[in-house]
């Protein structure tokens, strides 16, 4: 068959296809698990022989060895997001970083206001109509695909077979790799006291027939828990894990109740077990489209009883959240908290929830602050914000006054720091 000869054709080493990068090229890969571990790992042994050369990524799984600060000139990481890999070099200034929503991402990369020279990409097995899925992430992938010299898939069986637009085909394709190495599993976050608390205040609030974005982290999953004898849930997110999975095997999402695309499962990138990627194969109930379909505003929010859950590190006193870095430290990214905080907020019976603990190292930190620390990026800004949630309530801040939010959220802090919290308020003149 002619897409038979075509593989044949472009199937070579990791070694040989890391050599169709060329000085100044920014790679792009996509989020977590479909990141190409042949690729990368050819691509730091031969970082000396490169300059300038960027790997662009959301998230990325392993610490490849071109994590490194003595080798940047030749091939440096851009992140758009932090992950535990890249966030030493992002706090220590070797690494770069994008700043952008999620969702706009593809529209950057399309306009050529963020490079795409060469795609690595993990794909599934090619079908007999000559097309791979990039079946794990959608993400800004497909529109790099759009406007790189060269894209090379890392093809490998445990990808699924994705729907939705997530489909690349042969004749689109510089080099195939081959691997089967296991894809990288990410189990669900530790669950404890606070995060079950939070949890049951956030599943309480959201009816039956809502359509649920969830973020990752302990407490969305502890919210995903509790929701198992709801009915006729939707799933409508950027990022799907194996919490999205149980909902399903228990009933309690069936689509149905969906203004936009009822029947379906939408997102943009997946990120758990081999058994949620197993999930995924060829299941006509579930699609990957790039973050700017998933996660658009309008679009998402054209869904009634939106329920966006989201966590962030600190809330100050006016509602701002600080969901990115710690100061001028960064500890993750923009990705796509303010779409789906957006996106709730245009919805017909919308709400947008913001979840963190009260308190940090134990009990010595307030996570409610009167303002938060300098250097902060603020992801949910005032104008944004809804529901903030901790362990002690619910804050709903929507609409409310400066000193209305301000008695709110020192209402739902932790009880050790009411007290010089209501003082700061007083003298910020909140209160």
């Amino acid at each position: 068959m002619q897409f038979d000869q075509l593989y044949r054709e472009k199937r070579q080493s990791a070694d040989d296809a890391v050599r169709l990068v060329r000085d100044g090229d920014t790679i792009v890969v996509p989020t977590g698990p479909a990141e190409t571990p042949l690729l990368l790992a050819a691509l730091s042994e031969q970082r000396h022989d490169f300059n300038d050369v960027k790997v662009a990524q959301i998230l990325p799984i392993k610490k490849h060895a071109y994590f490194d600060p003595e080798t940047t000139q030749h091939v440096r990481h851009v992140a758009y997001f932090f992950g535990p890999a890249s966030r030493p070099g992002g706090q220590e200034g070797w690494n770069d970083y994008l700043p952008a929503y999620f969702s706009e991402l593809p529209g950057l990369i399309k306009q050529g206001l963020s490079p795409a020279d060469v795609v690595f990409s993990v794909a599934s097995p090619m079908d007999e109509h000559g097309y791979f899925s990039l079946g794990l992430a959608a993400d800004y992938t497909m529109a790099a695909v759009g406007k790189a010299r060269a894209v090379i898939l890392e093809v490998n069986p445990g990808v699924p077979f994705s729907h939705g637009d997530c489909h690349v085909h042969i004749s689109q394709v510089a080099a195939i790799v081959e691997s089967e190495q296991p894809i990288p599993e990410v189990g669900l976050p530790t669950i404890g006291p606070v995060h079950e608390a939070i949890g049951k205040y956030v599943a309480d609030m959201i009816p039956d027939g809502a359509t649920l974005q969830i973020g990752y982290g302990g407490i969305p999953d502890a919210v995903v828990m509790q929701l198992t004898h709801k009915r006729d849930l939707g799933i409508h997110t950027e990022m799907l894990g194996d919490g999205i999975m149980t909902l399903v095997e228990s009933g309690a999402v069936t689509n149905r109740r969906k203004n936009y695309h009822p029947g379906k499962i939408l997102a943009t990138f997946a990120m758990g077990s081999k058994k949620l990627y197993q999930f995924m194969h060829r299941n006509p109930a579930l699609e990957l489209h790039p973050s700017s379909f998933t996660n658009d505003p309008y679009l998402a929010g054209q869904n009634d009883n939106l329920i966006a859950i989201n966590a962030t590190m600190q809330v100050d006193l006016i509602g701002q959240c600080g969901s990115e870095t710690l100061g001028f430290s960064p500890i993750s990214g923009t990705g796509g908290q303010s779409d789906f905080v957006r996106a709730a907020n245009r919805s017909n019976g919308g709400k947008a929830f913001i979840v963190v603990p009260s308190t940090a190292k134990g009990t010595s930190i307030s996570r409610i602050v009167p303002t938060l620390a300098p250097g902060t990026h603020v992801s949910t800004s005032k104008n944004d914000i809804n529901y903030v949630v901790t362990e002690y309530g619910v804050a709903q801040l929507r609409g409310k006054t400066a000193k209305q939010r301000a008695e709110a959220l020192i209402g739902i802090a932790h009880p050790d720091f009411r007290g010089e919290l209501r003082e700061a308020a007083k003298k910020m003149n909140l209160l």
